[in-house]
């Protein structure tokens, strides 16, 4: 019986990854795996891992979304700490307004963290 569900991100650099977590998201690995290659986090009830590889930052989607009750401030902390979010539009489908996507369920932003990964935050409506 599947019992819990996490996301794996990959690093180019995992000490760099690291001090992005720590410095722009505030979050600190709450466990280290394999002499220190594998990184887990948790954000409330869910969790992620990063390791090292190669293969960092080369995925186009959306590998990890975080929600948040405000986008606005959340977005405005980030900016702060050198966030910078992505503009782009999907004919027909989507486009972004200073950053963001809204629809009839929720806002949406998009940022790419220190190892390219393509992250979102989102504040349901």
């Amino acid at each position: 019986m599947l019992k819990e569900l996490h996301a794996v991100l990959p690093a180019a650099d995992l000490a760099r990854a690291r001090r992005f977590y720590h410095d722009t998201l505030g979050l600190d690995p709450v466990e280290e795996h394999e002499e220190g290659r594998l990184l887990t986090y948790r954000v409330g009830g869910s969790a992620f891992d990063i390791y090292e590889t190669e293969n960092a930052g080369t995925a186009k989607n959306t590998q990890l979304c975080f929600e948040t009750d405000d986008l606005d401030e959340e977005m405005s902390r980030l900016r702060d700490r050198g966030v910078m979010f992505e503009d782009f539009e999907i004919p027909g489908v989507m486009k972004t307004e200073n950053g963001v996507v809204t629809d009839a369920e929720s806002r949406t932003a998009w940022f790419r963290d220190s190892e390219g990964n393509f992250i979102c935050i989102a504040q349901r409506m």
